[in-house]
């Protein structure tokens, strides 16, 4: 058993479909093949302008017509006949989606989740259906019936235990191809709940673990693991073989070619991870496994955009310790804020963190009547 997974740039147009589609049929053996999809090219971010709260809500139909426009254009390259049965199935997908929009904001890491999800939702209907057009019989399965988190919902906390159950009571090893969703699951209390930005490589990674896969392989639009964004610095080298433990801390720092959680469970079960480029499928790519180094040993660099630097100073100038420390994390950990990088001097704490207006005001509010609070945006 393999498990594949496909991002978004993969899957972002007719032809990345029919692309895609013809490295399944390529790989298809005698063993299964469990195939997971995020959200077709952009969608997630149009999505995130939809969560109640972000945006006036007479701008909504506008927003969500663009999302409507965007899968339709697809579909009718794929579909030709209107009567498809696809277009019923996502019609109802896009209904859900218009009255989750319809809502009045509540929290907004659940709106969130309740939202962006549609997604995946959708791209895997269009891609399911697709396959099984082109003789490529395959099961559909929501993944959120599958993968249990906590009610943390916009980066939800694994249940492996609920989610191990799950996966051996399901039809994944009967099927010879499934088809499902990366980066959404089921939350403790009945919601949709997320699993962090790019949070598909995870999936697919929880999968692999809990059916002990051969491997897993994530196709990208680049060779293999580079030493840098390519989109930013040229002349980067392909990294051919990464230990566990590199891989850790790379993507835990920001590199992202892969979520930064993928890694911790293919090392428990020792399942290698293969990073390939859909647009050249035959080329090796690179591997992620148990071995001693990087290869070849080169200098990695890490690239964030839009980042907001925020300094945090005792009102009282009272150093910057143990205390003060604790209430700041306390707060970041409610309200499920990563940080990326992070600095104290005696009288303050420096932290970047992903630019985000809504959690950041969130912050300031929970801050500002202990702390004089200094920060700069788009970094």
């Amino acid at each position: 058993m393999k498990v594949y997974k496909f991002g978004g740039a993969s899957v972002n147009s007719a032809s990345a479909v029919r692309n895609m589609a013809d490295i399944v049929r390529s790989h298809l053996d005698n063993q299964t093949l469990v195939v997971v999809v995020s959200a077709m090219g952009k969608t997630t971010n149009m999505l995130e302008q939809l969560v109640p709260g972000v945006n006036p809500a007479d701008q909504h139909p506008a927003l969500l017509q663009k999302v409507k426009d965007y899968h339709h254009t697809i579909l009718h390259d794929l579909f030709p006949s209107p009567q498809h049965p696809v277009y019923n199935a996502v019609g109802q997908l896009f209904s859900q989606l218009q009255q989750q929009n319809s809502l009045p904001p509540t929290d907004y890491n659940l709106d969130y989740s309740q939202t962006v999800c549609y997604g995946e939702l959708i791209s895997t209907t269009i891609i399911s259906h697709y396959l099984d057009s082109i003789g490529l019989h395959n099961q559909w399965i929501d993944i959120r019936t599958l993968i249990h988190t906590d009610n943390q919902y916009r980066e939800g906390n694994v249940d492996f235990t609920a989610t191990q159950r799950n996966v051996d009571s399901s039809q994944l090893r009967s099927q010879p191809l499934v088809v499902t969703q990366g980066f959404i699951a089921g939350s403790a209390d009945g919601h949709t709940s997320t699993l962090g930005r790019e949070g598909s490589d995870y999936s697919a990674s929880i999968l692999s673990y809990c059916l002990n896969a051969e491997s897993m392989t994530i196709w990208k639009d680049v060779p293999g693991f580079l030493n840098a964004d390519p989109k930013y610095f040229p002349d980067t080298v392909k990294i051919e073989q990464i230990p566990y433990n590199e891989a850790i801390e790379l993507a835990y720092y920001g590199a992202s070619v892969i979520h930064p959680k993928t890694v911790k469970p293919i090392q428990n079960k020792n399942i290698q991870l293969h990073i390939k480029s859909f647009l050249n499928p035959l080329s090796p790519g690179s591997v992620i496994g148990p071995f001693p180094t990087i290869h070849p040993l080169t200098p990695l660099y890490i690239f964030k955009k839009n980042q907001t630097l925020l300094s945090v100073l005792p009102k009282d100038f009272s150093f910057i310790a143990e205390d003060n420390l604790q209430t700041i994390f306390a707060v970041l950990a409610k309200l499920n804020i990563r940080v990326n990088l992070m600095q104290n001097t005696a009288l303050s704490f420096s932290l970047c963190i992903d630019d985000n207006p809504m959690l950041l005001n969130q912050l300031r509010d929970n801050l500002q009547e202990q702390f004089l609070l200094r920060y700069n945006q788009g970094l």
